[in-house]
């Protein structure tokens, strides 16, 4: 469901990649255009400065700034908050108007929101009452397997 969102949003934005990433920093999805791209290190990177923009939002009053924009001289990237702990990152090239990537983004924000939040929903209920390999081993039967 995530890649169906962000596939769209490439194709919808004009955008030459899009990323969803964890608030810790770990690289959930990836579409459009990755090459010359270390998305391992955008990812961390994305969660550093969203981490650093909620540490000045709070000096000065605000909740958050769900809303980052960086512009360069090709490329530009637009990250957005997505539910408690998603980041969607879009990067786009001059020509693509800033408005129509922001619209866009709202709208793929949204479904991507409610897609996250289904996922922590059934990790916390343990994927939706499916009970695990290791749910039925006790503490003890692990310390006889694992001796001293």
């Amino acid at each position: 469901a995530i890649q169906h969102v962000i596939d769209g949003l490439v194709a919808d934005a004009g955008a030459r990649s899009v990323f969803v990433v964890d608030k810790t920093g770990q690289l959930v999805a990836q579409a459009g255009a990755l090459d010359g791209l270390d998305s391992t290190s955008l990812a961390s990177l994305t969660a550093g400065c969203v981490a650093a923009s909620e540490g000045l939002a709070r000096l000065l009053g605000e909740k958050e700034f769900p809303h980052h924009f960086h512009q360069g001289e090709d490329e530009s990237l637009h990250m957005t908050r997505v539910g408690h702990r998603g980041i969607l990152v879009v990067v786009f090239g001059l020509q693509v108007p800033l408005g129509l990537v922001r619209l866009r983004v709202r709208r793929a924000s949204g479904e991507l929101a409610a897609v996250l939040e289904d996922a922590r929903k059934k990790s916390d209920t343990g994927g939706a009452g499916k009970s695990s390999a290791f749910s039925e081993i006790t503490d003890d039967e692990i310390d006889n397997l694992f001796p001293d």
